[in-house]
């Protein structure tokens, strides 16, 4: 047990450093998965029938299409159609894809949840619809879904992992690394997990709080 944990202090420096990069991965696949699940969610409630149509299906796909599916599409996709990206770039590219597609169904349900009657309150002083949807609408549907998303930002952070197959240096890569030069496999993969765990549950905590604080406000 003693050496177990001697080499945990030995290896925590470097997957430290992965689980900087695995944050950085989240962070910006939510930075710009966010904004695009909510063009796609409106554009999922849009009038306009084409418009709606299209946008369902590019949920659909999304939603349908395993993020290591994505993940490996993009990184392999893009050089062969001309663009040359990072490793680090397709994986952000690929998450926020898929992040868009997922919280796009999150935010529907959320601007969907907005009561009838606040629409209608906008229209009696006498609003546009774009200024509802701007002021009522969309500032109401995202707070409802923030419970929602903020656990989802726990499952985007856990599936940074799957970026070690295309040679990310985050948080499992550099666990599988250690692990390949010392054959301790089992070692540092507990350690790797109890560092997603340190992130995780507060997180997680974080996520009960403000359901409880929302629903004592909503009430």
């Amino acid at each position: 047990m003693s050496e177990m944990l001697a080499n945990w202090l030995d290896w925590s420096p470097q997957l430290f450093q992965g689980a900087i990069v695995s944050l950085q991965l989240a962070g910006l696949a939510l930075l710009f998965g966010l904004p695009t699940g909510l063009v796609l969610a409106l554009a999922s409630s849009c009038g306009n029938r084409l418009v709606r149509y299209f946008a369902v299906v590019l949920v659909e796909i999304g939603r349908g299409a395993p993020a290591l599916v994505v993940l490996q599409m993009v990184y392999y996709g893009l050089p062969a159609s001309g663009m040359t990206v990072s490793a680090f770039t397709s994986g952000v590219i690929a998450l926020a894809l898929t992040t868009g597609a997922y919280t796009s169904e999150i935010l529907r349900a959320g601007l969907n949840a907005v009561p009838h009657c606040e629409i209608e309150a906008g229209w009696a002083l006498g609003m546009t619809r774009r200024d509802i949807l701007r002021f009522v609408v969309i500032p109401q549907g995202i707070l409802f879904a923030i419970p929602a998303l903020m656990g989802f930002a726990i499952l985007i952070f856990q599936a940074t992992a799957l970026t070690y197959t295309i040679a990310i240096p985050e948080l499992l890569a550099r666990a599988y690394r250690v692990g390949a030069a010392t054959y301790l496999y089992l070692d540092v993969l507990i350690l790797a997990g109890l560092f997603y765990l340190a992130i995780t549950f507060p997180f997680g905590w974080l996520v009960s709080y403000t359901e409880r604080r929302l629903g004592s406000h909503l009430g």
